[in-house]
């Protein structure tokens, strides 16, 4: 669904989003809380980009279609492999150049060397340049 227009929610891209607002955590409550600029690398399948994270270390984001889903970048997150504390699910929220709000809810599926992102809208809003900056929380 491109653009959720109804009268009284034109500040969300969906009802999804709209939902997931009512329930996403407050920063103070996640144990993740991350919130990177991106400058996206198109390629066929997947857009990537470089963030850096506050003690100035490259890590790299990709983002695809598919499965909805999320892997986390276990030195971004300060995650350990068998950490007990690692979220089950986590939100993803950004806001389009159209100011419309997108959060989406993932289930994590464990941890990568990169931070892989599985969801239809934002590989295709990022493939058209439509945000440039994510908030993670979990």
């Amino acid at each position: 669904m491109l653009g959720f227009k109804k009268e009284n929610s034109r500040l969300f891209y969906d009802e999804e989003s709209e939902m997931l607002s009512r329930e996403i955590p407050g920063s103070n409550l996640s144990k993740i809380k991350l919130t990177f600029s991106l400058d996206f690398d198109i390629g066929q399948s997947y857009v990537t980009s470089k963030i850096v994270d506050r003690d100035g270390f490259t890590r790299k984001l990709n983002i695809q279609a598919g499965q909805r889903g999320i892997k986390l970048q276990k030195d971004l997150c300060h995650l350990k492999e068998n950490d007990e504390g690692m979220p089950s699910h986590a939100y993803v929220k950004t806001t389009l150049k159209d100011s419309q709000i997108l959060i989406r809810k993932l289930p994590v599926m464990g941890i990568s060397d990169w931070l892989l992102i599985f969801e239809d809208d934002l590989f295709v809003l990022a493939v058209k340049e439509l945000y440039d900056e994510i908030e993670l929380l979990g």
